[in-house]
């Protein structure tokens, strides 16, 4: 299939799965998932499928990751933490809809292929850092969006502490055999579970080492 038949079959699907706000229609449509994916899949790349990477590590669904983009209702400016950035496929599409975007990987040389990916495509609102991403990243929090692309059993007070007053979380909670992908919203008091998303299937952290397995 042409490239851009491709794209524009992928901008359908989404539509079709409910995705309608046009700035994340538009960031699909800008950022070439084809640059983020094995050399050997690219001809799958704009195909509404979990896609493998090194390390055992995934590239998400398309209409998957749509749906959590859209449930953080980010705007231009906003900041965004990002927890297992893996291939820095979602740290584009959030480059292109936020202020500025901290990732956190904690496969070295995932990170490492990102940040060269991100840099040649000229984003340059994202700092890509190689670690543990379990506690998020106080010292720059508070972030107006949170996303996770691994599966928690639940979800770190850490996290939801460094939310900004009206921020958004979304992260697949679960074990391996069943998920739900859940959106939780930070008031003056406290943050809460919002809504359910929908069922997911991301690889799941293992402890004691947070493994960012199912990545954008």
């Amino acid at each position: 299939m042409h490239r851009d038949v491709a794209i524009s079959a992928l901008q359908t699907t989404l539509r079709a799965r409910g995705i309608s706000d046009e700035r994340l229609l538009r960031a699909f449509r800008e950022v070439p998932r084809d640059t983020f994916c094995l050399e050997e899949d690219r001809d799958r790349a704009f195909l509404d499928e979990t896609l493998p990477l090194h390390a055992g590590a995934t590239l998400s669904q398309p209409t998957v990751l749509a749906k959590m983009l859209q449930a953080l209702e980010m705007d231009p400016g906003d900041r965004v933490l990002e927890i297992g950035s893996g291939s820095g496929y979602s740290t584009a599409l959030l480059c292109e809809l936020a202020g500025s975007v901290r990732g956190i990987e904690l496969n070295a040389e995932l990170a490492l292929q990102a940040r060269h990916r991100l840099a040649e495509l000229g984003y340059a609102n994202a700092i890509l850092l190689a670690e543990d991403g379990r506690e998020g990243d106080y010292d720059h929090a508070p972030y107006d969006a949170i996303i996770l692309h691994c599966a928690v059993p639940y979800i770190s007070p850490a996290l939801l502490d460094q939310l900004a007053v009206g921020a958004r979380l979304v992260a697949p909670v679960g074990g391996s055999e069943a998920q739900r992908l859940l959106l939780f919203k930070a008031d003056h008091a406290s943050a809460r579970q919002e809504k359910t998303l929908g069922r997911a299937q991301f690889t799941t952290a293992r402890p004691p080492k947070f493994d960012l397995g199912d990545q954008g």
